[in-house]
């Protein structure tokens, strides 16, 4: 009768798994049949402490559950001695030595990790279910006897197939001529780390320890044109141990993309220059975060890499020619798995490094790496996913389909080709308000709080001065001058206001606008409005290509990825008719996505293989070969748009009445012939 009963039930939070399981049954077991990621590095002994859980108590009418600490075995002598000699959290269990006894809800804890380096930046406050490809391995290993003349590696394999049931287990080539030194350094107790980046892949051993090692280190790096990324994250906790940056030495070859590649064309050394020169910033970067947080860099057994196209065969150590010219091609765009060292990248000797797939010729691994973060193909609603650079790459989809394109914006966004334009640095302008009334400005720069004219930003901004427009800033003055009346919808300043204001001076046979007269002086000529249509266009023309493909008047969400993304503001941006229409709550800059997509694929293996399944199913339109690209790159040039409406952000911004100039009459739409003529012409320098 007593065998009839059902079996107690438990529940594992924050996860939700539940299984029925026999009276007796180890907790740390249940957790693994279910999937439950439980981390446990000596095998059940009661030495690591990795697999500590809380019993929750009470009536949990929701699961239908009562849970209750005499439903769990009390604590044996293994548990007893942990407590004495390393310390146990009050209510906190080993999960490897305590058994069902009745119904549970266990609850696993995000912070079981012991001796933890102190967290001193956070990447990304998202909870990432962990699943790495590396597992710690704490076993006792036979000593060698005469009778039985099984190898000293041969008998660590067989204890690990015993202990942990690794079968056909490979082993990294150099351990070959250590392990007799390891085994024996400790008394023959050793911990293997184990490495198996899919169910169906073979396990290899990457590294061997004395002792038991109760720590391991990966790194999840975005190597953008501008700057690399880094995180330096604990495998076994998931907790992001340092963060840093560092610029991309790439630069001094060649600002944007493709002066690199022509920098490779023209220089018969420049790929292995270009490749040696991100390869080096990459291990200084290790250096740097292994030095944040404490870390021996030979614990980093795994790392995960994302880049642009370019950056990406750059760092492989491939030439980068074939994405210079149509048709674009990749040399590889499936996921790689690399041994580290291969390609010269200074961690443990038998560390592992795996890429993201590529997208296509110009939407790499960094737009894949952002799909994966904000997953549109897991959305019920229309996703826009938007990486603003010199060549912006555009995600748009749902769970239904996803479509992709890349888009040459050009550098104008990051303050390149624009009079006073520079890159984001303290001293550079970064907010701008212009008054409606008195055309007066007022401004931030970067490294000081107040506005310019509030009392005491003088002072503050001398250490740095004034120095030039970053692209956040860039954005807001485009937009503010053209709220104001400054500019025309088509981007014409207008030279009738500089009787109504000094800031409107004539420069030549166009007028500019004064934004600060000092030294440097600070302007914003007709050129730089036009450099910004010309980039806008570009990607806005990108999305509602993708638009028309998806068959879709509006889109639900936006989401800004990237460095640049995460200063801009989203009204302004659609104030300029960067992006399209759509309500503002629901634009959203995400920072680094492409970083955080590195980090889950880091800590959790499931997330490459559905980001590999997920590229496959992505489509790719080239806007070069569409052919309706030129019709609506000439109406993006319009502010916000020649025939978009714009209903959300008229809720929230009064947009003028249309102004006609007279440089813009002509056809009774605002644009002159000869005007047309050039945005056609610009229109297929976009197209390439």
């Amino acid at each position: 009768m007593n065998s009839e009963a059902p079996q107690p039930l438990v529940l594992f939070m924050p996860s939700g798994k539940r299984g029925h399981f026999p009276i007796g049954t180890p907790v740390l077991d249940a957790a693994r049949s279910l999937g439950v990621y439980v981390e446990s590095v000596c095998g059940g002994r009661a030495t690591c402490g990795r697999c500590q859980i809380e019993i929750q108590e009470g009536n949990f009418a929701k699961h239908k559950i009562v849970s209750s600490l005499d439903h769990i075995s009390s604590k044996g002598p293994k548990e007893e001695r942990y407590e004495r000699v390393r310390g146990l959290p009050e209510g906190r269990r080993l999960s490897c030595s305590c058994t069902v006894q009745g119904d549970l809800v266990v609850d696993v804890p995000q912070d079981t990790v012991i001796n933890a380096q102190v967290v001193r930046k956070a990447a990304t406050d998202r909870v990432i279910e962990r699943n790495p490809s590396v597992q710690m391995c704490y076993v006792e290993v036979d000593e060698p006897d005469m009778h039985k003349p099984l190898g000293d590696l041969d008998r660590l394999k067989a204890v690990l197939e015993k202990d942990w049931g690794w079968k056909d287990l490979q082993v990294a080539p150099y351990l070959l001529t250590e392990v007799q030194k390891i085994l024996r350094k400790e008394g023959w107790g050793v911990t293997a780390a184990i490495y198996r980046d899919a169910e169906s892949a073979r396990p290899l051993m990457i590294a061997l320890y004395p002792g038991l090692k109760n720590e391991a280190y990966g790194i999840a790096c975005d190597i953008g044109s501008t700057t690399i990324a880094m995180h330096l994250v604990s495998l076994l906790s998931g907790r992001i141990v340092a963060s840093s940056g560092t610029s991309n030495p790439q630069i001094r070859f060649g600002e944007d993309l493709m002066s690199r590649v022509s920098y490779v064309m023209m220089n018969p050394d420049g790929r292995e220059a270009m490749t040696k020169a991100v390869r080096e910033a990459v291990n200084t970067l290790i250096g740097k975060v292994c030095e944040e947080g404490g870390v021996d860099r030979h614990d980093i057994l795994d790392a995960v890499f994302v880049a642009n196209p370019i950056m990406h065969h750059l760092f492989l150590g491939i030439d980068p020619t074939e994405l210079g010219q149509a048709p674009f091609a990749l040399a590889v765009s499936s996921a790689l798995q690399l041994w580290a060292h291969e390609i010269d990248i200074d961690i443990n000797r038998g560390a592992r490094l795996y890429t993201l797939p590529c997208i296509a010729g110009h939407v790499g691994a960094d737009a894949a790496g952002a799909t994966l973060s904000e997953g549109p193909y897991r959305q019920d609603k229309m996703m826009l996913l938007v990486d603003v650079g010199t060549n912006a790459e555009i995600i748009l989809g749902n769970r239904k389909r996803v479509v992709a394109a890349s888009s040459p914006t050009g550098p104008a966004f990051e303050g390149a080709e624009i009079s006073s334009g520079q890159r984001a640095a303290p001293g550079a302008i970064e907010r701008v308000r212009i008054d409606p009334e008195t055309l007066e400005p007022k401004y931030r720069i970067i490294g000081v709080d107040k506005w310019s004219d509030e009392p005491g930003f003088e002072e503050a901004a001398a250490a740095t001065g004034v120095t030039g427009i970053c692209g956040s800033a860039i954005i807001e003055i485009i937009a503010e001058m053209y709220l104001t009346g400054i500019i025309s919808e088509n981007g014409v300043v207008d030279g009738a206001l500089s009787a109504r204001s000094p800031r409107i001076f004539q420069s030549g046979r166009t007028y500019s606008y004064l934004l600060r007269d000092g030294e440097p002086k600070i302007t914003v000529t007709q050129n730089d409005v036009r450099a910004i249509q010309l980039g806008k266009a570009a990607l806005y023309a990108g999305v509602k290509l993708l638009m028309e493909k998806q068959g879709i008047e509006h889109v639900d969400m936006i989401r800004f990825a990237g460095a640049f993304g995460s200063f801009i503001d989203p009204k302004y941006a659609m104030v300029l008719g960067l992006i399209p229409d759509c309500d503002l709550a629901e634009v959203k800059a995400v920072g680094n996505a492409a970083g955080t997509g590195a980090l889950m694929a880091l800590l959790n293996r499931d997330h490459r293989r559905d980001i590999e399944q997920t590229v496959r199913k992505v489509e790719k339109i080239e806007t070069a070969l569409e052919p309706s690209f030129q019709r609506i790159f000439i109406d993006a040039m319009a502010i916000p748009n020649k025939v978009d409406a714009f209903p959300h952000l008229s809720t929230v911004v009064t947009l003028p009445e249309r102004k006609v100039l007279a440089e813009d009459e002509g056809n009774g739409e605002g644009h002159h012939p000869r005007r047309r003529s050039r945005e056609e012409r610009a229109a297929r320098r976009q197209r390439g």
